[in-house]
């Protein structure tokens, strides 16, 4: 008799990616794999519309590593997945852990059947399983963002922002350093930095004081000074110790239209109009129910959680992530907002979700 011991933490889900059109999911896991859906074309085109995927390609993206120099572990973990738009009948990936960023080509090829009887005439297949690593540049990277020129990308860390072109894997651009000269001096770390989706000369990144900053790359070669500071005034009816914890921003997505953004904080996620940088014009209680719960949360470190932020395809409506498996979707034309549960006993093949209550639970 053996005992045969699975790690199934390396399968949990560490991120999601929708390409362009939707027609394909890309999620990483804990185990460094990437994993790719398409989506069923008959679902697609069914009346209503429903969203099934099946598994079109799975490879592996990232191995654990060892820094001998730092002697620490790094994971295999996948942090980040960002598409390229499609150019060509190939498809363009980057997908990063906490040191390097590959970029992968995902494409079809013909394979050759002899001696079975196959569909084809010419015993000819289409195989999605072609899987080509092209370049690996090597940083700590946090957050990745595509350009909208298609040639080029960032990654940020926690104090500085490079600027990459897919070409060249040897050197990078410095666009934003926020690194004292004395350590000491640090006040404050960058939590998510992200392209505008149409000038490919602006780009965002938040911090943890509650801040986002804009910057124009025209203007400098060096965004030291950014253009545009979005910052909310504090409340002083709510100031308290946990305050400054709170305001950091773990998220910011410029909406489809490059109008409009979001920031995600602890307990809310703010709308934002990149014309005005004095407040947000709309913001959605998330986490108001454990306001009340604030010194509890900071014992146990789950005040320091991070949660992500995503617009849909029409900037009508954003969701955000939340506990125990819960989503949130709020719609901004009707203001009704829709807690939504993710999990396997809950969401079955080929069900729709129902809307569930949350109760504060300690």
């Amino acid at each position: 008799m053996y005992l045969c011991l699975i790690d199934i933490s390396a399968d949990i889900i560490s991120c999601v990616e929708f390409n362009h059109d939707g027609d394909l999911l890309a999620t990483g896991d804990k185990g460094g794999r990437v994993v790719i859906f398409q989506r069923d074309p008959i679902s697609k085109n069914s009346i209503p519309r429903r969203g099934e995927y099946n598994v079109y390609s799975t490879f592996q993206s990232h191995e654990p590593e060892f820094d001998y120099l730092k002697s620490l572990e790094i994971e295999e973990k996948i942090n980040k997945i960002r598409w390229l738009k499609r150019k060509n009948p190939a498809h363009f990936l980057l997908s990063t852990n906490d040191k390097t960023i590959k970029l992968w080509k995902v494409s079809e090829r013909d394979k050759r059947v002899e001696g079975y009887n196959t569909k084809e005439e010419n015993g000819a297949i289409r195989d999605p399983a072609c899987i080509t690593a092209l370049r690996v540049p090597t940083i700590k990277p946090m957050d990745i963002s595509v350009n909208s020129d298609q040639e080029t990308y960032l990654s940020a860390d926690d104090l500085r922002i490079n600027l990459w072109h897919l070409e060249i894997t040897d050197q990078s651009f410095n666009i934003v350093d926020i690194k004292p000269t004395n350590m000491e001096e640090l006040t404050e770390v960058i939590t998510a930095a992200e392209f505008h989706p149409v000038e490919c000369n602006v780009l965002v990144y938040s911090s943890s004081k509650g801040t986002i900053r804009l910057c124009d790359m025209r203007s400098a070669a060096l965004c030291d000074h950014h253009s545009k500071l979005f910052e909310e005034p504090e409340d002083p009816t709510n100031k308290s110790f946990f305050s400054e914890i709170i305001s950091s921003i773990s998220d910011v997505k410029l909406s489809n239209s490059g109008r409009y953004m979001i920031s995600r904080d602890y307990l809310s996620v703010k709308v934002w109009d990149l014309q005005m940088e004095t407040k947000p014009i709309e913001c959605y209680p998330v986490h108001e129910y454990l306001r009340s719960k604030l010194c509890s949360l900071y014992e146990n470190d789950c005040i320091f959680d991070k949660f992500e932020c995503c617009w849909s395809g029409n900037d009508c409506a954003i969701m955000t992530g939340s506990y125990n498996n819960f989503f949130r979707v709020f719609d901004r034309n009707t203001k009704r907002d829709l807690t939504l549960e993710a999990a396997r006993d809950i969401a079955k093949p080929k069900t729709l979700l129902k809307p569930r209550k949350v109760g504060l639970r300690f």
